[in-house]
């Protein structure tokens, strides 16, 4: 380990940046694969609702299950990989995503889907055009949560193995009495959340235009409302 300031212990067996990347793929594979789970478990919370409950009950439990001890069942059968880490971190997404998805689509006023219904849309596409598009600022504000806590999270897979990404900086730091090595790790991995919430923000911004940006300004009269700029778009 020589003397530059991103340069890390040669035990690490990558770069810093290196280890910004595989950071990053743990944090975020979860999450995609979280909510790609999320969808179809909500709607049924949605059109079902006595199944809600027991699904916010398990959800729940299962976030209250530590990280350390979701690795050791794990390794017995993926081993020290990626993979162990990245399961909980999909797992604990569940608890955040579920329940923003089922807020926000419960949001959208029986009228409107009486209307989407009455122009032809079947349950399908009623869900992916006009209920999930009207609902995507709850669902978002879900995946910055559940975005942000991952990038945390991470780190823990130090425990297992050098799996922690910027999390494996932190280990030797303390192993080697290093402080800048600790700096990396803490300071980078702010970053990346940071970062990755601005993102998310931006995002939001840009598929739901209709929202409020500071100060409030009146609509036109000619722009049309959300529900009914939804419902149009769906009909095209």
């Amino acid at each position: 380990m020589s003397g530059g300031f991103f340069d890390i212990p040669s035990d690490l067996q990558n770069t810093y940046w290196g280890l910004v990347g595989l950071h990053l793929r743990e944090a975020l594979i979860p999450v995609v694969a979280g909510l790609a789970v999320a969808l179809p478990i909500a709607q049924l919370c949605v059109r079902l609702r006595w199944l809600y409950p027991p699904v916010l009950w398990v959800t729940t439990i299962l976030y209250a299950i530590p990280s350390l001890a979701f690795f050791v069942v794990l390794i017995d059968y993926t081993g020290q990989t990626e993979t162990t880490v990245m399961i909980p971190l999909g797992v604990y997404s569940l608890v955040v995503f579920v329940p923003a998805i089922v807020d926000g689509v419960r949001s959208v006023p029986q009228e409107t889907l009486d209307a989407a219904t009455a122009m032809g849309l079947g349950p399908v596409r009623r869900y992916f055009q006009v209920q999930l598009p009207i609902a995507a600022p709850a669902i978002i504000a879900g995946l910055r949560v559940a975005t942000v806590s991952s990038i945390s999270l991470v780190s823990v897979g130090m425990l297992i193995g050098n799996q922690g990404g910027l999390g494996n900086l932190l280990n030797d730091g303390m192993i080697y009495h290093q402080p800048r090595l600790v700096w990396l790790s803490v300071v980078g991995t702010a970053v990346l959340a940071i970062l990755a919430d601005a993102l998310l923000v931006l995002v939001r911004v840009l598929v739901t235009p209709w929202m409020p940006r500071g100060t409030r300004r009146p609509r036109p009269v000619d722009e049309p409302e959300p529900m009914q700029a939804a419902l149009e778009d769906a009909a095209r």
